[in-house]
């Protein structure tokens, strides 16, 4: 990919968003562990540094060899990374006697630096970090100081290195975008032609020098990601695209007829296959999250490789797979993040399966998704499907698989679901869904004494997923939702609302 920036990541939760932000300005970039450094630097034309929850005093801190990179490469580093360009190039880095969390104002910016161009004193920056530069590194120049941060930015000499003790990503530096701007355009020439128009145009082309006349299967779910897959793979190979929707027993309401429905004139070859007792069946007593996400993923993978064997000479399996999935199952040993949880459609296949995987998504973020889609004239409705997870319904019932458990969840969210749409409030979310919870509760319905089920219903705002905050849900449609569910579906007594958000909560329960 062209104009390419590499992010180093050292264990930061906003080096995501350092991604999002550089995806914003129309530059491509990707994040890679600090400890992984690709082989081929060649194709990189600008790297940065992450923040870390480490010290770079500590013994254990992140210590990568820069030497490829740094005087060679325009060099942008973030909070960690400026502290360890300073503590390992002659500098001092030393606790702060106050943490420098929060907000803060620039006090001093250098005259005639391109790095603060249109950036004015005052600009309101978010620091988060424990420790501070005393001394800068040899060669160093302030660029910017704050009230309590005199090396608030600073240049290193006959070098395009910069770097910042503050957080340029979160949207509490109101400058932060500009600032990457001017360090990505203006400073290491980089061209902004990171469009939907030019992923599709370079995404179709790779896909048909990879593929060429090979037959491919998709999994096709009825979410925004395998149906762009899908458009894409259709675009690039036409009638040898296959697309299967499996029924895993474990999909909302009425969604297995309704989907096949959905794709009928989009020029698709979709077939329909019911394996919901199979699934349902090898669940059978599996209450761990984990184990019920890969029994799932094997069960998925077995009835895929029996509609393959239907489908003569395919070599492909297409996977709807998104960066967000890729970045969360990164292992602890593979990287500085650790594995929040496993994905269904990462890791790869079996040794017996003998299909290719092709993930045409996987570098790009939920709403590029969205925003690819929509330049390939996908209708908005489809676009703004919410995010349903690929376990579906399994994690969302906690503990134990029954096909009454399922069916209780299926009616319970239908109620919530078409509540939000009916309320206008559907298209406010990013992402809904009810939870079945593993404990039973007292309640009193007429003049008899019950003891049923209780459901939390969830529903987040987000831009990706990465991050999440819980939907002020208006009080009287949360108390007629209730009312609808207690009142229709048989073994529930109780509904309470989730008003966690992401982090520290995930946006689903397991």
């Amino acid at each position: 990919m062209q104009n390419n920036v590499l992010i180093l990541d050292f264990g930061s939760q906003y080096t995501q968003l350092i991604a999002r932000r550089v995806r914003e300005l129309n530059i491509f970039c990707e994040i890679k562990p600090y400890n992984n450094l690709p082989e081929d630097l060649e194709k990189y034309k600008a790297v940065i540094l992450s923040g870390s929850p480490f010290s770079v005093r500590a013994e254990d801190a992140p210590h990568p060899d820069l030497s490829q990179i740094k005087g060679k490469k325009p060099l942008l580093a973030v909070c960690y990374g400026a502290q360890y360009l300073a503590h390992f190039g002659g500098g001092a880095v030393a606790p702060s006697n106050t943490r420098e969390y929060g907000r803060a104002n620039l006090s001093y910016i250098k005259d005639g630096e391109t790095f603060f161009e249109s950036i004015s004193e005052g600009s309101q920056v978010w620091m988060s970090h424990s420790d501070t530069i005393k001394d800068l590194p040899k060669g160093a120049t302030v660029l910017a100081s704050t009230h309590d941060v005199e090396n608030a930015a600073y240049k290193l000499e006959n070098e395009e290195t910069y770097a910042i003790q503050f957080h340029p990503e979160v949207y509490h530096s109101t400058d932060g975008k500009q600032l990457l701007e001017n360090f990505l355009v203006k400073i290491a020439g980089l061209e902004q032609t990171w469009t939907p128009d030019a992923f599709v145009d370079i995404t179709v082309a790779e896909l048909k020098k990879k593929i060429g006349q090979e037959k491919v299967i998709l999994g096709l779910s009825g979410g925004v990601d395998s149906t762009v897959a899908a458009v894409l793979l259709h675009k690039a190979i036409g009638k040898n695209l296959h697309c299967i929707f499996v029924n895993n027993g474990l999909l909302r309401k009425n969604e297995f007829e309704e989907v096949l429905e959905q794709y009928q004139g989009m020029g698709l070859n979709v077939k329909g296959v019911d394996a919901s007792a199979r699934f349902l069946d090898a669940l059978k007593g599996e209450s761990d999250p984990e184990k019920k996400r890969k029994t799932i993923g094997r069960v998925f993978i077995e009835v895929f490789d029996d509609e393959a064997h239907l489908v003569e000479d395919a070599k492909w399996l297409a996977q709807g797979t998104i960066y967000p999935d890729v970045i969360e199952s990164v292992s602890a040993t593979g990287g500085p993040s650790a594995t929040i949880k496993s994905h269904h459609n990462v890791g790869g296949l079996p040794d017996f399966m003998k299909l290719k995987v092709v993930e045409p998504l996987k570098m790009l973020f939920k709403d590029e998704v969205r925003r690819v889609g929509k330049s390939m004239a996908i209708g908005d409705e489809r676009l703004g499907r919410h995010p349903f997870p690929g376990p579906g319904l399994a994690i969302r019932i906690l503990g134990d698989i029954t096909a009454e458990k399922v069916s209780i969840l299926q009616e319970v969210d239908h109620i919530f679901i078409k509540g939000l749409r009916d309320w206008g409030l559907y298209d406010k979310v990013w992402q809904a869904g009810a939870m079945l919870l593993p404990v039973n509760s007292v309640g009193v319905m007429g003049d008899e004494r019950t003891y049923e089920k209780c459901v939390a219903l969830r529903a987040v705002e987000s831009t990706d997923g990465m991050t999440a905050d819980w939907v002020n849900l208006p009080y009287e449609f949360l108390q007629k939702t209730s009312n609808d569910i207690i009142n229709k579906v048989p073994g529930v007594n109780r509904v309470v609302y989730d008003i966690s958000s992401k982090p520290p909560a995930t946006i689903e329960w397991e």
